[in-house]
């Protein structure tokens, strides 16, 4: 008989999430990011930057960057660790770089520890997307949640993502903004998954406020630029310029390294990661402030960046973003916010070197939402993660507002000229 109780096709249909299920995965997932950030922080304390041996014995930078490259190669191949090599920057954060496998688990595990471990360009939350996603991945099948519907099992996994990202990033409504400006589930369940995401996001920035772990909030701080001049306008315009024409670097370094990745190294797993391991070995034996994702490398040169001067400042700015693209082109499991903060720091830092009368905060917090806007495609989410991390006003929130608009108009005012090219 069919249709009936005993029905095992009928049983094994996938219900709807429910508030429960969210409370759940939300639980889950920042008790999850909460160990993965504060063991992480651990090993790579106790492996670099409090290892006296390692600060005195220069050549184990080299070293040490190539033996980790060589252990992520081998994790991609034998463990079948995921990689972010044909997805972008938005992928990382959403978790949706290749097809969701919670069986890769282990190999995403050691590989992303390994990669923020080997000194290349790239920060811990797209290794926490990866395996966030495996986990929700894991117990969608096991409670049989969501698995009939692409729409329901999207929102469920951004939720998840929502908890550990507000909780690492320290806002409640960062991943609500970010997911609703891609439009998760579409407009027929925007108003559900919303709600979905404020929940789950309000557990994970709770979690981590209780806990008393730091977030990034409040990370990177300037001189409040208290009263809103005419001229400040103007800055806010410029530095979206330098902002959009920087994210269309960051995009052309992608797409040509890609390529060369993809001619030289085709079909190959570990090679790509060892010849990126030999580049970030070299550069970060004489430029150590290049290593790993510079979230803990910016302050010091935020102190003290007339030491540096502009010209190496600049330098490093491109560097950075050439790094980035080679660590998530060859195969290293990270992800791209520091990375790009940094990079946008070192540039507005030679600026306000060149034209002291422009108030740093200005110089830096403008490029940066300016780039993040164009980069992530997302405007509200990068305006409200250089307010989170950098602590703007409110004057200094209506210039970031200025800079990422002028960086999205000239972005699409660039990609419509292409194509009329095209």
């Amino acid at each position: 008989m069919t249709g009936t109780a005993d029905d095992p096709a009928r049983s094994r249909k996938s219900e709807e999430p429910k508030i429960v299920h969210i409370i759940l995965i939300a639980l889950i997932a920042i008790a999850f990011t909460a160990g993965y950030i504060v063991f992480y922080e651990l090993l790579i304390n106790a492996v670099w930057f409090d290892n006296d041996y390692t600060g005195a014995n220069r050549w184990l930078i080299p070293a040490g960057v190539m033996i980790f490259s060589l252990l992520v190669g081998l994790c991609r191949k034998y463990l079948h660790a995921p990689t972010m090599i044909d997805g972008g920057f938005v992928e990382s954060m959403k978790g949706s770089g290749e097809k969701v496998d919670y069986r890769t688990f282990p190999g995403a595990l050691l590989s992303s520890l390994l990669s923020l471990l080997s000194g290349a360009s790239v920060g811990p939350e797209g290794a926490i997307s990866i395996l966030v996603s495996d986990i929700t991945s894991y117990i969608q099948e096991k409670f049989r949640i969501a698995r009939e519907s692409a729409d329901e099992t999207l929102g469920f996994n951004v939720a998840a993502l929502a908890s550990a990202y507000n909780g690492i990033i320290g806002s409640v409504l960062f991943t609500g903004v970010f997911a609703t400006e891609f439009q998760v589930g579409g407009e027929k369940g925007a108003l559900k998954f919303l709600t979905w995401n404020l929940l789950a996001g309000s557990i994970g920035y709770l979690f981590f406020l209780l806990l008393g772990l730091p977030p990034f909030a409040h990370s990177i701080l300037f001189p409040p630029i208290g009263e809103l001049h005419p001229v400040y306008v103007l800055y806010a315009i410029g530095f979206g310029i330098i902002g959009a024409l920087l994210a269309v670097f960051i995009g052309l370094s992608m797409q040509g390294i890609g390529r060369i990745v993809d001619r030289v190294f085709k079909d190959h797993e570990i090679l790509p990661l060892l010849a990126a391991g030999a580049v970030i070995a070299l550069v970060g034996y004489f430029v150590p402030n290049l290593l790993f994702s510079g979230q803990a490398q910016i302050h010091a040169i935020i102190d003290d960046a007339a030491a540096f001067g502009a010209a190496m400042l600049l330098f490093m700015a491109v560097a950075k973003i050439l790094l980035l693209a080679v660590s998530f082109r060859s195969g290293f499991v990270g992800g791209p916010i520091f990375p790009i903060l940094f990079s946008c720091t070192m540039i507005g830092l030679a600026v306000n070197l060149v034209f002291p009368a422009v108030p740093v905060a200005i110089c830096v917090m403008c490029i940066e939402a300016a780039a993040f806007a164009l980069a992530l495609g997302a405007p509200l989410t990068a305006i409200l993660l250089v307010v989170v991390i950098g602590t703007a006003d409110p004057a200094m929130t209506v210039l970031l507002a200025l800079s990422a608009v002028t960086a999205v108009m000239l972005g699409e005012g660039i990609k419509r000229r292409r194509g009329m090219e095209g």
